[in-house]
């Protein structure tokens, strides 16, 4: 069966109260990764057909984030999210299969969830499959009315419902598997007629009902993977629950993390077994972590490789590789476009950028070494400066050369 999604990322998130009026909503980070790249990640393993994207209010942002993965396609005005899924129609209407549509600000989704859904779609034979969540406080939640045979019978929003439906705990989640030839029929046949005066793609499945369509629903087990964000409070709520969600893998594999609350790593770093994270420690971009490593107290590392049996305490790492048996820190700061070679010692307030450090190489304490080579087994001493700097003016990258600093066991300090 061929499967299409379409991610709604077209909203404006008011709530978010931002003054960056290019600030889309689902442009807005959790470790590092942005809301929509997540539920991009969540479907992407299970689409064979087309993904598409639907962009709006800060329309270029996401656009930057997504479209490497998925199609793009704007909605100019927001008019509801029937409106929003009704711009993909010249791209998907004569498409066969199913489409799943689902919210870009949706970080917590699973691949799983989502393969839960396909499989009571067409297991049950469903013309359309909600998927719904039982919920203790279903306000602001669209309710889930059933029939007599237990099936969907549509889903009223929090502002049309009557007090009888408010009480109702099963909810809409917002994620949908339609086929996907019926849904673009009837998402024609669409009309405001509600407290908004908004398209509602809920109300597509009304019309499905009076064409006789079965519409059944897919029960969503864990609450949390329903949470969307619509502001900042919510935001910090899913961070914690990913932090929990990828802490927990890595230790499951082999890795110690001795604060879990309190160490913040990115979904797309690997970390070894036996390595070691201390609290306070954040990993974030796509850095790579070797065995038998200790990381921490106190570190900072993004797209970071480090090999094996490092040391790195209390330190500032971006952008940097380094092999093996290093101690870094404390209170290092290592830039971008740096190499560290085995066996060196970078210590104290000692600060690298665009740097080859060869194998050996010490710098205790206070240097700061830029845009420079050094040999093997030098020790730089105390207060040591190389930059590309000529005492008046900043060399450009394009004209400087590399500063290259000793032989093998030579010293220098103070240059």
């Amino acid at each position: 069966m061929k499967i299409n999604a379409v991610i709604l990322a077209a909203g404006k998130g008011t709530r978010m109260k931002s003054l960056d009026p290019e600030h889309s909503k689902v442009s807005y980070p959790i470790l590092g990764v942005p809301l929509v790249r997540y539920v991009v990640n969540a479907v992407r393993p299970l689409v064979n057909g087309k993904i598409y994207t639907i962009v709006g209010y800060g329309g270029d942002a996401t656009k930057a984030i997504v479209e490497d993965l998925t199609g793009i396609v704007w909605q100019r005005e927001q008019k509801g999210t029937g409106h929003a899924v009704l711009q993909a129609s010249p791209f998907l209407k004569d498409e066969d299969g199913v489409t799943l549509v689902l919210c870009g600000d949706t970080p917590l989704l699973t691949t799983a969830t989502l393969e839960n859904l396909i499989q009571d779609f067409e297991k049950k034979g469903h013309d359309a499959t909600v998927m719904t969540c039982v919920v203790d406080n279903p306000f602001g939640y669209g309710r889930i009315i059933r029939n007599e045979k237990n099936l969907v019978e549509g889903i009223v929003e929090q502002r049309d419902a009557t007090d009888d439906q408010r009480k109702i705990r099963e909810v809409n989640t917002g994620v949908y598997a339609f086929d996907n030839r019926k849904l673009f029929q009837e998402l024609d046949n669409l009309t405001a007629d509600n407290a908004q005066g908004e398209l509602y793609l809920g109300d597509v499945l009304t019309l499905f009902r009076k064409k006789g369509y079965v519409i059944g629903a897919s029960i969503l087990e864990d609450q949390k993977e329903m949470l969307g964000i619509n502001d900042r409070v919510q935001l910090a709520e899913a961070a914690k629950v990913m932090k929990l969600r990828i802490n927990r893998k890595l230790m499951l594999s082999g890795v110690t993390i001795e604060d879990p609350d309190n160490t913040y790593i990115g979904p797309n770093v690997t970390i070894g077994q036996d390595t070691i994270i201390r609290p306070n420690t954040t990993i974030l971009g796509y850095s790579t972590i070797g065995p038998v490593n200790k990381i921490g107290p106190a570190t900072y590392l993004e797209n970071v490789t480090v090999g094996e049996g490092n040391s790195i305490v209390s330190s500032y790492i971006t952008d940097t590789s380094m092999v093996n048996k290093n101690e870094v820190g404390p209170y290092s700061k290592i830039r971008s476009h740096t190499q560290i070679g085995s066996n060196t010692r970078i210590g104290n307030f000692v600060e690298l950028k665009n740097a080859v450090i060869h194998d050996g190489v010490k710098a205790a304490h206070l240097s700061y070494l830029g845009d420079t080579s050094i040999g093997d087994n030098t020790n730089v001493g105390c207060g040591t400066i190389t930059a590309n700097y000529d005492g008046k003016k900043q060399i450009s990258y394009r004209n400087r050369q590399r500063c290259l600093l000793g032989l093998r066991n030579n010293s220098c300090s103070s240059h």
